[in-house]
């Protein structure tokens, strides 16, 4: 069974379209990014091959070059540590950590205190913490509760990473409530729809399989709490980089596997695992569609500004990541694998053939 949705988000393709805009419009300049662009091991080493360079630090990166900051978002100290060394800085931060951001940044200035519900040494967290430093603090479990330092529970806000478990950040938000009764809630949930969305997949069909496969790298959080989600549910799970990665002695016993991806991991790499399952194992194919995704983010406007001072009109490009059923029949027409998918969007489900 195929996860649908699975696989790259919107904000994922916009920060990879970025970096591909930059190696075209830019060909031959030396191109930097400040941290993983996305958090998957082929990504950045598809790009380091085609000549980017991979930085934990601006001290890293030449006065006058471009950098592009990762999806993850960075803090002001680092944009202020970019303008200090003249670079060009290029901001791929999905649209959807930035709605965090400054979420942050007003209610601090409202005077709010603001919980951080994250993994700390998270690049988002990191990021996201750095905009008020000084009126928040990171809940990782709700065992860090009770060493807070509250001023007034009645101007308490939190907000949440974007790529949480929503079983774990539940969990940590009743907590929360319990001790804080009058806690504000954000606006919107911060969890993006992407996590939302795959998190949903998996809990819907785990429970009618043996086995889980979540494609996707190690320090990626949405592809752990994938993972997570299905041994919660009851099934056992594995994490892949990629096929080289599996081992047939977990199909042993196995007649029902769910294959999904997080939402960095390119879709290619389950294209990988699915010839090896049919080819190895005699697989059968069945996509189940449990959500439709249509999503569309204009290109960052720091990228829009160097493609216009470069002659380059970016009126009416687009970074649009929309469902991938009609592509995926295509591929599997290709390759002569039998393919069927069971819409389960709706209350019931039909299988389209």
């Amino acid at each position: 069974m195929l996860a649908n949705p699975r696989g790259f988000c919107a904000g994922v393709y916009m920060a990879i379209d970025v970096v591909d805009q930059l190696l075209d419009i830019c060909a031959g300049e030396p191109i930097f990014v400040f941290h993983e662009i996305v958090h998957n091991r082929h990504v950045v080493e598809r790009f380091k091959a085609r000549g980017v360079t991979f930085v934990e630090s601006i001290d890293e990166v030449p006065n006058g070059a471009i950098v592009v900051f990762s999806a993850h978002g960075v803090s002001p100290a680092i944009r202020e540590e970019a303008r200090q060394k003249r670079l060009a800085a290029i901001d791929a931060t999905c649209p959807l950590v930035t709605k965090v951001h400054a979420e942050a940044i007003r209610y601090a200035r409202k005077g709010y205190q603001i919980l951080l519900v994250g993994h700390r040494h998270h690049q988002e967290v990191v990021g996201t913490l750095g905009e008020a430093p000084d009126s928040m603090q990171v809940v990782e479990t709700p065992a860090d509760i009770s060493a807070l330092t509250i001023h007034d529970p009645e101007k308490l806000v939190y907000l949440t990473q974007t790529t949480l478990s929503l079983d774990d950040a539940t969990i940590i938000i009743d907590a929360l409530k319990r001790a804080f009764p009058k806690i504000k809630d954000p606006p919107a949930s911060d969890i993006c729809y992407a996590t939302t969305n795959r998190q949903t997949a998996v809990r819907a069909i785990a429970p009618e399989c043996d086995l889980v496969l979540v494609v996707g790298s190690a320090n990626s959080s949405n592809s752990v709490r994938l993972t997570e989600i299905a041994q919660n549910v009851g099934t056992p799970a594995r994490l892949v980089d990629d096929r080289s990665e599996i081992d047939p002695a977990w199909f042993v016993g196995v007649e029902t596997l769910l294959l999904t991806a997080g939402a960095s991991a390119p879709e290619d790499l389950v294209h990988d695992i699915i010839e090896t399952l049919v080819r190895d194992h005699g697989a059968e194919v069945e996509q189940h569609d449990i959500r439709h995704e249509d999503v569309e983010f204009g290109l960052p406007g720091t990228l829009k500004g160097m493609m216009r001072a470069r002659g380059i009109d970016p009126a009416g490009r687009r970074i649009v990541r929309s469902d991938d059923g009609v592509r995926l029949r295509e591929w599997f027409d290709r390759h002569r694998i039998p393919f069927r998918t069971v819409d389960m969007t709706l209350r019931g489900s039909a299988i389209a053939n």
